[in-house]
């Protein structure tokens, strides 16, 4: 009779650590030492709205300090990405694809950023991916992180970062150039329309507060570079993250706002952070 409780403890423990999270950007951390509370919040990196509710705001208002995933305020930032964007070596984007295909490419950047991709062929193609980024929005591009850092900076606090700008942009030096080359011709091949669509559905995803449903999407695969790479792009960040939010919230009550795709799974900061200890809940 004991075993079949012990087992039942077990089984109920493994069934409510793989139940699905709530609909919720905002999750407050307590717990494990913590004197006062710190918030985690799921932002999106482009969107039409940025306007943070008020739940949001009163969690900044109760908090000290703000972390993002990088140190935006920096104003070196921009400089010190900048050393990162080539790809390593001598290699081109013209090596990685064939020579129709990189003509593709070519003409699809020259429509939509009038640029060519011989100007740019020695950037990383994810790098190119993102230059994208603003044309997937039929409105005014704006961004969570600048919505927060604006709120922070009123408040007359500091805005620091969860890694640096090295570790982020080297990430993507682990995912194989090729395959990031395949994913910007799929997106020159199918034109603006499709990418618009897809991006729609992930703004829909968030505007709802569904950070599983956002997970979901980056774990298609359709969506190849996230799907195959999604341990370098999301889960030992994730990892690399937790130790830095645990000493920076005993330190002081901490505002952190990350990607909201990083919330969410068995990997994600929330159950992370729960598995280390702390007490994590949505709130509404």
């Amino acid at each position: 009779m004991k075993q079949l409780f012990l087992f039942v403890g077990i089984f109920a423990s493994l069934f409510a650590n793989s139940q699905e999270l709530e609909k919720s950007l905002l999750w407050k951390i307590s717990g494990n030492g913590l004197k006062s509370p710190s918030y985690l919040f799921g932002t999106i990196h482009a969107t039409c709205d940025a306007t943070l509710d008020a739940k949001t705001i009163k969690a900044l208002d109760d908090t000290a300090q703000l972390f993002l995933e990088l140190d935006m305020d920096d104003p070196a930032m921009q400089t010190e990405m900048m050393k990162y964007i080539k790809m390593n070596g001598e290699e081109k984007l013209s090596a990685l694809v064939s020579a129709e295909d990189f003509e593709t490419i070519d003409a699809f950047l020259l429509k939509n950023m009038s640029f060519s991709a011989k100007m740019i062929e020695e950037f990383k193609p994810f790098m190119i991916s993102a230059m994208l980024l603003p044309k997937l929005l039929d409105c005014e591009f704006k961004s969570v992180e600048s919505e927060l850092m604006r709120i922070t900076k009123e408040q007359k606090e500091e805005v620091y970062g969860l890694e640096k700008v090295e570790d982020q942009m080297k990430a993507f030096d682990a995912i194989p150039y090729k395959t990031q080359a395949e994913e910007l011709l799929k997106t020159a091949k199918n034109g603006l329309e499709k990418s618009k669509i897809e991006f729609q559905k992930m703004m829909d995803s968030y505007n709802n507060k569904d950070i599983e449903a956002m997970l979901a999407m980056m774990d298609d695969p359709e969506n190849k570079m996230t799907f195959e790479n999604k341990d370098v792009l999301l889960n030992n960040r994730n990892k690399n993250w937790i130790p830095v939010i645990a000493k920076v919230a005993k330190e002081k009550p901490t505002f952190f706002g990350v990607g909201a795709a990083h919330l969410a799974g068995e990997e994600g900061v929330i159950k992370l952070l729960r598995k280390a200890g702390y007490k994590v809940q949505a709130v509404k």
